[in-house]
């Protein structure tokens, strides 16, 4: 089973505003730092944001600063990410990856999820 599972991709108008989820199972999801990575149509996957296990810190790509702000639930084993003033350079599939440890900053991914498409068009 997979332990990541992403919803509240769609289609959405410039300028718009989407709320994406990864529901986790399978582990302590309190003890680990997350991240959304997403992939264009022809491109490689490009690293969005992250979060620690705690939450308590964040880090964004340069690209989506000040639009996209993720976060995290640990008592519903939850990742967010609250996505705003939608470009057409965002559409991409988003995913989530747990990181091998509580911060952003060292390890690796160990498990992804499946993605969740998001298209942002007129």
């Amino acid at each position: 089973e997979v332990p990541l599972r992403e919803s509240g991709g769609g289609l959405v108008q410039p300028g718009g505003s989407l709320r994406l989820s990864c529901a986790a199972s399978g582990f302590t999801f309190s003890s680990y730092a997350m991240s959304w990575v997403r992939q264009a149509p022809g491109k490689g996957r490009e690293w969005v944001s992250g979060i620690s296990s705690g939450g308590g810190s964040t880090y964004y790509a340069v690209s989506v600063k000040g639009r996209l702000t993720i976060s995290r639930d640990n008592a519903k084993n939850t990742l967010y990410l609250q996505m705003n003033s939608l470009k057409p350079e965002d559409t991409a599939v988003y995913y989530c990856a747990k990181h091998d440890s509580s911060l952003v900053t060292i390890g690796r991914y160990d498990y992804w999820g499946q993605g969740t498409q998001v298209t942002v068009s007129s």
